[in-house]
């Protein structure tokens, strides 16, 4: 298929998917052997509606995280940090709950999601320069979950630490080092991480959407403590730039080195199984897809989605921004699309054996996060999850869900069948002794605490 003809058939789905959804406003970016465009749709803010256009900045959530371990890895190549040298070095002060994962964690583990230690940690330190330093030493407080090193359990606390890092070894912000080090030598030039920066530019707001339509969600911005892990706000121009950087040679487009082909190589190169979703494995920040050779991310913050998907092999990336929470399902549908008609490539068919129903009952129980437990029965269908939060990040509500069909497979695998975390993938999980100890939902793994 042309990218023509592609670009008005994709545009034809989003247009729909908009209507449906309630989705206010979208920006689509596509690059393929060279090729390249933007589309825009719809508005900004449905209270003070602008046009969005390719220079709207969006929050791109977590997308972020591989932009600091872009960051990390240029001060390796500079020889300023190793990966696998103890974070201790940097942060002689570093206090976390294990004194063993204090002494040995590393940059490698923080940017594989293998340190361990709870992850969903959104405390507020304020907006200023301390805010990261703060968030640190607050960390002391966070339970570790698994050992150091030894299962992918997705981790925004450990990247807020490798920004830290960053702050330690540049003597900068974390702003103003990845401004230094990425996203001047990229020409990212409408990037940045705070609102006083991002409101001199068209900016999209976050929407709830119900069936009475889309709201605006409160507050804008995630704390400054999260920006390593997901406070990049973005065009659809500069996440263009940044997904045609990952399919070169490490260069910027003005020839600029940014890191060695080989550091590049590395970002994608699978360094621990994930949870048997979507991704397969983790790289360094990459979540490698189970789709042969697709690397993705995205993100989600207070009523934006975002998709972020590079496939090197084909010269091909993709990012969907969205300001609404259903923007989830919108952004999911276009680069699923864009995937299977613009490089032919389609995630493969599960063929994952389900339980037998006399061996579910050993998975009912409690399970517990930082930010939500998963509580797990028996339903008319098999088992069900409920999720109940533990915290907010917004003033919107914070209701459990509804309790959710889930069709367990063997060896502990399963997928949520309906309700607002369908089609969710995740597994249980062992320890050493075979002892079933954990649940890991959407990344997260949760402790057995009951059962």
């Amino acid at each position: 298929m042309s990218l023509d003809e592609a670009r008005s058939q994709l545009a034809k789905l989003v247009r729909e998917r908009m209507a449906e959804l309630g989705v206010p406003g979208v920006a689509v970016a596509v690059h393929r052997d060279g090729e390249e465009y933007i589309d825009a749709f719809g508005v900004t803010n449905v209270s003070h509606p602008l046009d969005v256009d390719e220079n709207t900045l969006f929050q791109v959530g977590s997308t972020t995280k591989t932009l600091t371990a872009l960051v990390a890895l240029r001060l390796v190549q500079e020889g300023r940090a190793d990966l696998d040298e103890p974070v201790k070095t940097y942060l002689p002060d570093l206090e976390l709950a294990s004194l063993e994962v204090t002494n040995h964690v590393t940059l490698r583990h923080l940017l594989t999601h293998t340190a361990g230690f709870d992850g969903d940690f959104f405390d507020d330190f304020g907006p200023g320069d301390d805010a990261l330093a703060c968030c640190v030493e607050r960390m002391r407080d966070l339970p570790q979950v698994t050992p150091l090193g030894k299962v992918w359990n997705y981790n925004n606390a450990g990247f807020a630490l490798a920004g830290h890092v960053i702050e330690a070894i540049t003597g900068l912000t974390f702003e103003l080092a990845t401004r230094q080090v990425v996203l001047e030598p990229l020409g990212m030039d409408h990037s940045c991480y705070l609102a006083s920066e991002a409101i001199t530019h068209g900016v999209a707001v976050g929407h709830a959407t119900t069936d009475a339509g889309p709201t605006v969600m409160t507050p804008w911005q995630l704390p400054r403590s999260i920006n390593p892990a997901g406070g990049l706000i973005s065009s659809a121009r500069d996440q263009l730039t940044y997904a045609t950087f990952h399919l070169g040679d490490g260069t910027s487009r003005d020839g600029t080195r940014i890191i060695d082909h080989d550091a590049l190589v590395q970002m994608r190169t699978p360094q621990i199984r994930a949870d048997g979703g979507r991704a397969a494995h983790a790289g360094i920040s990459w979540l490698i897809q189970r789709t042969p050779g697709v690397l993705a991310h995205g993100g989600s913050t207070i009523g934006q989605e975002s998709a972020f998907v590079v496939v090197p092999d084909h010269g091909f990336a993709i990012t969907v921004l969205t300001n609404a929470d259903r923007g989830v399902v919108l952004q999911r549908e276009v680069s699923k699309w864009a995937l299977r008609n613009l490089v032919d490539l389609e995630r493969p068919t599960n063929t994952q054996v389900p339980a037998a129903p006399d061996a579910l009952d050993q998975y009912v129980g409690t399970y517990r996060a930082a930010a939500a437990d998963v509580e797990v029965a028996r339903g008319e269908r098999g088992l069900e999850f409920t999720v109940i939060p533990r915290v907010s990040i917004t003033d919107g509500p914070n209701d459990p869900s509804p309790a959710m069909p889930v069709e367990m497979y063997d060896g502990g695998a399963f997928k949520v069948l309906d309700g607002p975390f369908a089609p969710a993938r995740g597994d249980v999980l062992r320890n050493d002794d075979g002892d079933l100890v954990w649940l890991r939902l959407q990344g997260r793994v949760h402790a057995r605490i009951a059962g």
